[in-house]
Protein backbone atom coordinates (compact mmCIF):
# COMPACT_ATOMS: atom_id res chain seq x y z
CA UNK A 1 0.00 0.00 0.00
CA UNK A 2 2.23 2.25 1.13
CA UNK A 3 4.08 1.93 -2.64
CA UNK A 4 0.70 2.69 -4.34
CA UNK A 5 0.31 6.22 -2.03
CA UNK A 6 3.71 7.55 -3.17
CA UNK A 7 3.02 6.87 -6.71
CA UNK A 8 -0.25 8.60 -6.70
CA UNK A 9 1.77 10.91 -4.71
CA UNK A 10 4.60 11.60 -7.56
CA UNK A 11 1.30 11.78 -10.36
CA UNK A 12 -0.29 14.17 -8.17
CA UNK A 13 2.79 16.24 -7.42
CA UNK A 14 5.33 17.62 -10.44
CA UNK A 15 7.68 20.30 -8.71
CA UNK A 16 8.65 23.06 -11.25
CA UNK A 17 11.78 22.34 -12.80
CA UNK A 18 13.73 24.44 -10.45
CA UNK A 19 12.92 22.66 -7.69
CA UNK A 20 13.34 18.94 -8.91
CA UNK A 21 16.48 16.95 -7.39
CA UNK A 22 19.36 16.66 -9.24
CA UNK A 23 20.18 12.90 -10.68
CA UNK A 24 21.73 11.03 -8.25
CA UNK A 25 25.26 9.96 -8.67
CA UNK A 26 25.85 7.03 -10.72
CA UNK A 27 27.01 4.00 -9.33
CA UNK A 28 28.30 0.38 -10.75
CA UNK A 29 27.28 -2.52 -9.16
CA UNK A 30 29.55 -5.84 -9.92
CA UNK A 31 27.36 -8.03 -12.56
CA UNK A 32 28.32 -11.19 -14.07
CA UNK A 33 26.88 -13.68 -16.48
CA UNK A 34 27.26 -17.15 -16.81
CA UNK A 35 25.13 -19.24 -19.93
CA UNK A 36 25.18 -21.53 -23.00
CA UNK A 37 23.11 -21.49 -26.17
CA UNK A 38 19.97 -21.28 -24.87
CA UNK A 39 20.41 -20.31 -21.60
CA UNK A 40 21.18 -16.78 -19.44
CA UNK A 41 21.99 -16.44 -16.08
CA UNK A 42 22.97 -12.77 -14.78
CA UNK A 43 25.21 -12.90 -11.14
CA UNK A 44 24.82 -9.92 -9.61
CA UNK A 45 25.87 -8.64 -6.17
CA UNK A 46 23.70 -6.86 -4.02
CA UNK A 47 24.52 -4.41 -0.62
CA UNK A 48 21.87 -5.49 2.18
CA UNK A 49 21.72 -2.14 3.72
CA UNK A 50 22.03 1.26 1.00
CA UNK A 51 21.79 5.18 1.72
CA UNK A 52 19.60 5.47 -1.23
CA UNK A 53 21.58 8.35 -2.75
CA UNK A 54 23.07 6.49 -5.50
CA UNK A 55 21.62 5.79 -8.80
CA UNK A 56 22.39 1.89 -9.31
CA UNK A 57 19.23 -0.04 -10.68
CA UNK A 58 20.42 1.47 -14.61
CA UNK A 59 22.66 0.38 -17.74
CA UNK A 60 23.61 -3.09 -17.56
CA UNK A 61 22.19 -4.03 -14.18
CA UNK A 62 18.63 -2.81 -15.36
CA UNK A 63 19.08 -4.63 -18.97
CA UNK A 64 19.89 -7.76 -17.36
CA UNK A 65 16.78 -7.98 -14.81
CA UNK A 66 14.81 -6.37 -17.72
CA UNK A 67 15.61 -9.56 -19.64
CA UNK A 68 14.80 -11.91 -17.14
CA UNK A 69 12.04 -14.42 -16.83
CA UNK A 70 13.06 -14.79 -13.08
CA UNK A 71 14.69 -13.51 -9.86
CA UNK A 72 16.41 -15.62 -7.92
CA UNK A 73 17.50 -13.86 -4.08
CA UNK A 74 19.54 -15.73 -1.22
CA UNK A 75 16.28 -16.39 0.53
CA UNK A 76 12.94 -15.17 0.90
CA UNK A 77 11.93 -13.23 3.75
CA UNK A 78 8.20 -13.04 4.58
CA UNK A 79 6.27 -10.59 4.08
CA UNK A 80 2.79 -9.90 2.89
CA UNK A 81 3.07 -9.31 -0.93
CA UNK A 82 2.34 -5.91 -1.88
CA UNK A 83 1.74 -6.59 -5.89
CA UNK A 84 2.20 -10.03 -6.20
CA UNK A 85 0.23 -12.58 -5.49
CA UNK A 86 1.57 -15.35 -2.85
CA UNK A 87 1.70 -18.11 -5.51
CA UNK A 88 4.06 -16.09 -7.36
CA UNK A 89 6.68 -16.52 -4.80
CA UNK A 90 8.54 -19.63 -4.52
CA UNK A 91 11.66 -21.20 -3.24
CA UNK A 92 14.18 -22.97 -5.61
CA UNK A 93 16.56 -24.83 -4.73
CA UNK A 94 16.15 -24.82 -0.63
CA UNK A 95 18.32 -26.90 0.77
CA UNK A 96 16.56 -26.82 4.28
CA UNK A 97 17.18 -25.29 7.04
CA UNK A 98 21.65 -21.85 6.58
CA UNK A 99 21.25 -17.74 6.46
CA UNK A 100 20.88 -15.72 3.01
CA UNK A 101 19.70 -12.34 3.23
CA UNK A 102 21.59 -10.54 6.00
CA UNK A 103 25.84 -10.76 5.92
CA UNK A 104 27.48 -11.54 9.19
CA UNK A 105 28.25 -7.95 9.28
CA UNK A 106 24.49 -6.90 9.67
CA UNK A 107 23.74 -9.75 11.85
CA UNK A 108 24.60 -8.06 15.25
CA UNK A 109 23.03 -4.79 16.37
CA UNK A 110 25.83 -3.12 16.92
CA UNK A 111 26.55 -2.97 12.94
CA UNK A 112 23.16 -2.20 12.64
CA UNK A 113 23.32 1.16 14.46
CA UNK A 114 26.79 1.57 12.96
CA UNK A 115 24.76 1.26 9.68
CA UNK A 116 21.51 3.83 10.71
CA UNK A 117 24.23 6.34 11.56
CA UNK A 118 25.59 6.36 8.24
CA UNK A 119 21.53 6.41 6.71
CA UNK A 120 22.10 3.10 5.67
CA UNK A 121 18.86 0.99 5.74
CA UNK A 122 17.88 -2.76 4.44
CA UNK A 123 14.48 -0.51 3.03
CA UNK A 124 16.81 0.57 0.13
CA UNK A 125 19.18 -2.30 -0.03
CA UNK A 126 19.62 -4.16 -3.36
CA UNK A 127 17.82 -7.02 -2.40
CA UNK A 128 14.41 -5.11 -1.54
CA UNK A 129 14.38 -2.87 -4.14
CA UNK A 130 14.96 -6.09 -6.80
CA UNK A 131 12.12 -7.97 -5.22
CA UNK A 132 9.87 -4.92 -5.27
CA UNK A 133 10.78 -4.63 -8.93
CA UNK A 134 10.47 -8.40 -10.20
CA UNK A 135 6.74 -8.28 -8.16
CA UNK A 136 5.49 -4.98 -10.15
CA UNK A 137 6.96 -6.58 -13.34
CA UNK A 138 5.33 -10.28 -12.54
CA UNK A 139 8.69 -12.27 -12.60
CA UNK A 140 8.76 -15.23 -10.65
CA UNK A 141 10.71 -14.79 -7.29
CA UNK A 142 12.96 -17.47 -5.59
CA UNK A 143 15.35 -18.03 -3.15
CA UNK A 144 18.64 -20.25 -3.35
CA UNK A 145 18.10 -21.45 0.61
CA UNK A 146 14.61 -21.17 2.98
CA UNK A 147 13.70 -18.51 5.20
CA UNK A 148 14.27 -21.55 8.48
CA UNK A 149 17.20 -22.13 7.10
CA UNK A 150 18.75 -18.60 7.79
CA UNK A 151 17.39 -18.86 11.04
CA UNK A 152 18.84 -22.37 11.86
CA UNK A 153 22.50 -20.73 10.70
CA UNK A 154 22.16 -17.70 12.69
CA UNK A 155 21.29 -19.87 15.72
CA UNK A 156 24.42 -21.69 15.11
CA UNK A 157 26.72 -18.03 15.05
CA UNK A 158 28.96 -17.88 17.85
CA UNK A 159 27.66 -15.63 21.17
CA UNK A 160 28.21 -11.74 21.12
CA UNK A 161 31.02 -10.66 23.54
CA UNK A 162 30.76 -9.18 27.00
CA UNK A 163 29.19 -5.89 26.84
CA UNK A 164 31.69 -3.56 26.53
CA UNK A 165 32.39 0.18 28.01
CA UNK A 166 30.57 3.02 26.70
CA UNK A 167 33.69 4.23 25.23
CA UNK A 168 34.57 0.77 23.97
CA UNK A 169 31.31 1.01 22.19
CA UNK A 170 31.78 4.36 21.04
CA UNK A 171 35.16 4.10 19.34
CA UNK A 172 33.41 0.41 18.18
CA UNK A 173 30.68 1.88 16.55
CA UNK A 174 33.12 4.72 14.81
CA UNK A 175 35.47 2.12 13.15
CA UNK A 176 32.31 0.12 12.16
CA UNK A 177 30.95 3.21 10.26
CA UNK A 178 33.88 4.15 8.61
CA UNK A 179 34.15 0.29 7.41
CA UNK A 180 30.33 0.29 5.84
CA UNK A 181 31.13 3.72 4.25
CA UNK A 182 34.04 2.22 2.72
CA UNK A 183 32.26 -1.05 1.75
CA UNK A 184 29.52 1.20 0.37
CA UNK A 185 31.76 2.82 -1.66
CA UNK A 186 33.32 -0.11 -3.28
CA UNK A 187 29.90 -1.81 -3.89
CA UNK A 188 29.12 2.00 -5.72
CA UNK A 189 32.30 1.22 -7.98
CA UNK A 190 31.80 -2.13 -9.01
CA UNK A 191 34.76 -3.29 -6.91
CA UNK A 192 33.86 -6.81 -5.43
CA UNK A 193 37.84 -7.51 -4.47
CA UNK A 194 37.43 -4.62 -2.04
CA UNK A 195 35.31 -7.04 0.35
CA UNK A 196 38.02 -9.86 0.40
CA UNK A 197 39.95 -8.47 3.76
CA UNK A 198 36.85 -8.50 5.28
CA UNK A 199 36.52 -12.51 4.03
CA UNK A 200 39.61 -13.13 5.06
CA UNK A 201 39.55 -11.35 8.25
CA UNK A 202 36.99 -14.27 9.32
CA UNK A 203 38.76 -16.98 7.45
CA UNK A 204 41.76 -16.56 10.04
CA UNK A 205 39.95 -15.22 12.96
CA UNK A 206 36.52 -17.81 12.61
CA UNK A 207 37.18 -20.91 9.95
CA UNK A 208 34.41 -22.69 11.23
CA UNK A 209 31.67 -19.77 10.85
CA UNK A 210 33.77 -18.98 7.17
CA UNK A 211 33.09 -22.30 6.12
CA UNK A 212 29.38 -22.24 7.23
CA UNK A 213 28.49 -19.13 5.81
CA UNK A 214 30.76 -18.49 2.75
CA UNK A 215 32.51 -21.78 1.55
CA UNK A 216 29.80 -24.27 1.89
CA UNK A 217 26.56 -21.87 0.54
CA UNK A 218 28.67 -20.53 -2.13
CA UNK A 219 29.84 -24.03 -2.84
CA UNK A 220 25.57 -24.87 -3.13
CA UNK A 221 25.00 -22.14 -5.47
CA UNK A 222 27.66 -22.36 -7.30
CA UNK A 223 25.71 -26.40 -7.65
CA UNK A 224 22.21 -24.78 -8.70
CA UNK A 225 23.66 -22.35 -10.86
CA UNK A 226 24.98 -25.51 -12.74
CA UNK A 227 21.96 -27.15 -12.90
CA UNK A 228 20.02 -24.54 -13.93
CA UNK A 229 21.96 -23.90 -16.92
CA UNK A 230 20.48 -26.69 -17.68
CA UNK A 231 17.14 -25.56 -18.54
CA UNK A 232 16.30 -22.66 -21.20
CA UNK A 233 15.52 -18.87 -19.89
CA UNK A 234 16.91 -16.20 -18.07
CA UNK A 235 17.75 -15.86 -14.44
CA UNK A 236 18.37 -12.74 -12.27
CA UNK A 237 20.55 -14.11 -9.39
CA UNK A 238 21.06 -11.71 -7.04
CA UNK A 239 23.32 -12.47 -3.85
CA UNK A 240 25.42 -10.84 -1.53
CA UNK A 241 28.65 -9.29 -3.04
CA UNK A 242 30.77 -11.22 -0.22
CA UNK A 243 29.65 -14.00 -2.18
CA UNK A 244 31.47 -13.11 -5.18
CA UNK A 245 35.03 -11.98 -3.95
CA UNK A 246 37.66 -13.67 -2.82
CA UNK A 247 39.05 -17.29 -3.24
CA UNK A 248 36.06 -19.26 -2.62
CA UNK A 249 33.60 -17.03 -4.56
CA UNK A 250 30.56 -18.66 -5.75
CA UNK A 251 32.79 -17.42 -9.95
CA UNK A 252 35.84 -19.70 -8.44
CA UNK A 253 33.14 -22.89 -7.24
CA UNK A 254 31.73 -22.49 -10.63
CA UNK A 255 34.78 -22.49 -12.63
CA UNK A 256 35.94 -25.79 -10.76
CA UNK A 257 32.57 -26.72 -12.08
CA UNK A 258 33.78 -26.44 -15.87
CA UNK A 259 31.35 -23.21 -15.65
CA UNK A 260 32.49 -20.01 -16.78
CA UNK A 261 31.90 -16.66 -16.03
CA UNK A 262 32.56 -13.05 -17.97
CA UNK A 263 32.12 -9.83 -15.89
CA UNK A 264 29.68 -7.47 -17.53
CA UNK A 265 30.56 -4.07 -15.98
Amino acid sequence: MGHLLLAAAIAAFTPPLAEAQAPLPDASPALWIAGDADTKIYIFGTFHALDGKTDWFNDEVANAFDSADELVLETIIPKVPTFAPAASVRPVGAVGPVAGSATFLSSTKLVMSSARSQGLSTANGADIILRDAAEVTGKRIGGLESFEFQLGMFAKLPPAPKQASAAQSAETMKALSGVLTGLQAAWNRGDAEGFTPMLEQMRSRSPDMYQMMFVDRNTRWADWIARRLEQPGTVFVAVGVGHLAGRDSVQAKLARLGVGTARLN
